[in-house]
């Protein structure tokens, strides 16, 4: 096993170069414990940009790899940068850890509740690190919001909810077509079914194919449903869930909802989460409520020394003395009838305030301590999170209500074959196989 010194620097693989990917690849370009030797991505034309982008960063290139597990046979490669679509995370994260090489991975950590579990599994077994990209577990503020409230702020947290009201435009519809020059199609799809290649099933709609994404609860929503689990204290499986909604508004290709509610039973606390890709307004604004007689305001309310968040995407917590509200902007509590603004934390800014910029760092870290426990969001934790996204899936697409046992294996539902059978995929396309 290697030994690392303090000023060594990790030698770095991006595997998928899109819009995220090409965010790895410019943070990692500055970072001074890391070093950008390899770029991997099906599409030639994402590479080519990729190289590009890396050289007028560090007047540098990297060897280039189409395959992935070329990048994972590669010797002078310490660690891997994943960024591909959902339906890839645990297949290339198990591939890598089982060729040596620590990861980190794009959220959500998983594409299903099996594949988080294998990918647990498999960095236990390999004692490799193993991150996902949950960039708020590395935010000061947020840290310390959760310190907070953990410490009683609010009293006992009884509910915890995440927000994701992200507009999304209509996708529209579009035909069939051949693949474009320099797209291994096949290999984009790799565990998912082989289907013609589709300009919309491609470049980031794909979220919105149950073949390749989770819908916009398993994209930008599984950062809050994280966090509202981390308000809770990190709780495993709840014992029942439930939700419902649909695709509403929009004639088009998209096959997941845009609009979705979800609840979770912890017994005695509940976690709540909610998707608009419509229009609509936010919550978390409290003002006074009016006294017979009295003219309306938008005041806050008297003692407040700032106006509460308006949250689209983010989180509030409900305790027995109080309430709180959190975006990427800031953290603020209120607490008794009046709701007296208790605290308040605002969002860093300049340089260190960049929160991938600090999670990536984490895993740098870890890769050279060896040390598990200092992953802010490891995989153990990650897999949670996403998972309750999926069990969220499930219920809305089989109609129902979840009642969950949980077993040495993960979640199951007695008597539910159909739920069941959506704890992974039917079936995994040869050669992309767990």
């Amino acid at each position: 096993m290697r030994v690392w010194g303090a000023n060594d620097r990790v030698n770095v693989a991006i595997v998928g170069i899109g819009g995220r990917g090409t965010n790895h690849l410019n943070i990692y370009s500055r970072l001074s414990g890391a070093k950008v030797a390899g770029l991997c991505d099906v599409n030639q034309a994402a590479r080519e940009r990729a190289q590009a982008t890396l050289l007028k960063n560090t007047g540098e290139k990297a060897t280039e790899y189409e395959d992935m597990k070329q990048v994972f046979a590669d010797k002078n490669v310490d660690a891997v940068s994943i960024a591909t679509p959902n339906h890839w995370h645990a297949l290339a994260s198990i591939w890598a850890m089982k060729a040596g090489k620590d990861v980190y991975c794009e959220k959500p950590a998983s594409y299903n509740i099996y594949e988080g579990i294998q990918m647990l599994k498999v960095a236990r077994d390999t004692k490799k690190m193993l991150q996902i990209g949950s960039q708020h577990r590395s935010t000061p503020f947020k840290i310390k919001a959760m310190e907070a409230l953990h410490g009683g702020l609010i009293g006992k947290i009884y509910q915890s909810k995440g927000l994701c009201f992200k507009r999304r435009a209509s996708i529209g519809r579009k035909p069939d077509t051949p693949t474009p020059p320099g797209v291994n199609w096949d290999m984009f799809l790799g565990p998912a079914p082989m289907r013609p290649f589709n300009e919309l099933r491609f470049r980031y709609n794909w979220h919105w194919f149950w073949d390749t994404g989770n819908g916009d609860i398993g994209n930008q929503g599984v950062h809050q449903m994280g966090v509202a689990r981390w308000g809770l204290g990190d709780p495993e499986w709840p014992k029942a869930a439930y939700s419902h909604g649909g695709k509403f508004a929009y004639d088009d290709d998209q096959e997941t909802p845009n609009t979705q509610f979800c609840s979770f039973d912890f017994g005695g606390r509940e976690l709540t989460f909610e998707v608009r890709g419509l229009l609509t307004g936010g919550e978390g604004m409290v003002f006074r409520p009016r006294r017979r007689g009295e003219a309306p305001t938008e005041t806050a309310p008297a003692g407040n020394k700032a106006a509460p968040l308006n949250i689209m995407v983010g989180n509030l917590f409900y305790g027995t003395e109080g309430w709180a509200a959190m975006n990427d902007e800031g953290f603020q509590a209120f607490k008794g009838e009046g709701s007296e603004l208790v605290l308040e934390l605002k969002a860093e800014r300049g340089p260190g305030g960049d929160a991938t910029s600090l999670h990536m760092e984490n895993f740098l870290k870890a890769v050279k301590s060896r040390n598990v426990k200092d992953c802010t969001d490891e995989i153990a934790t990650a897999q949670l999170s996403a998972g309750l996204c999926h069990l969220a899936n499930i219920s809305y697409r089989t109609g129902h209500k979840l009642n969950i046992n949980v077993g040495a294996n993960g979640p199951t539902f007695a008597g539910d074959a159909e739920a069941n059978k959506m704890l992974t995929r039917p079936l995994y396309r040869k050669p992309y196989t767990l």
